[in-house]
């Protein structure tokens, strides 16, 4: 089993990346949060992974994290959900916030993510509420709520959603209003006009 990659980046794009170790190249699937924790190109990476084996197709996953991965894990065990849905479900939401509203019961939140119907977004709450919540994480509470900031970005960025913009845009324009706030605190008025600024652009 292959639990650990460490070379150099040869290729990178949002769905995929090329390690080079010791003179051979493996090719990995990531979801979008992996994507943008990547260095640049011929330099060091390193990504936790995942070998995904079927009868006639043999994928690596690539992820950032071990919270990534073990959340890959689990969200594969459910009925009906694949490694290229939980690829799409871990790059439409950061793994704080999708643990946060299956241990709260929050199925109408998850369906904000691209590809995930009310249906599914159900039994990922159904199935996983108790197994999110054993995942060892500092980033929320067992009780389910999220802390301010992660409540003020979360608000930010369904509204941008609520506005027509794709997951993937409104997310950078968040993560870029964030950056420019004064000491990376906005109220969620302030964060969501400083996104549309972004989006736009």
């Amino acid at each position: 089993m292959i639990a650990r990659l460490e070379g150099v980046l040869r290729a990178k794009s949002p769905t995929e990346i090329v390690i080079e170790v010791h003179g051979i190249s493996f090719s990995l699937h990531i979801p979008l949060s992996t994507y943008e924790h990547l260095g640049p190109l011929d330099g060091p990476a390193a990504v936790f992974t995942y070998l995904h084996v079927r009868q006639d197709l043999l994928q690596l996953y690539g992820f950032a994290s071990e919270e990534e991965r073990d959340l890959f894990r689990v969200l594969i065990a459910v009925n009906g959900i694949g490694p290229k849905m939980a690829q799409t479900i871990l790059s439409g939401i950061p793994p704080a916030e999708l643990k946060s509203h299956i241990a709260s019961g929050n199925s109408q939140a998850l369906t904000a993510i691209p590809g995930v119907g009310r249906k599914i977004a159900e039994r990922l709450v159904l199935e996983l509420r108790e197994r999110v919540g054993k995942l060892d994480s500092s980033a929320i509470s067992r009780t389910g709520p999220l802390d301010e900031p992660s409540r003020v970005r979360s608000e930010a960025l369904m509204a941008l959603i609520s506005l027509g913009y794709n997951r993937v845009t409104a997310e950078k324009a968040v993560r870029n209003a964030l950056q420019e706030s004064k000491n990376g605190h906005a109220s969620v008025e302030e964060l969501i006009k400083a996104a549309l600024r972004h989006a736009a652009a």
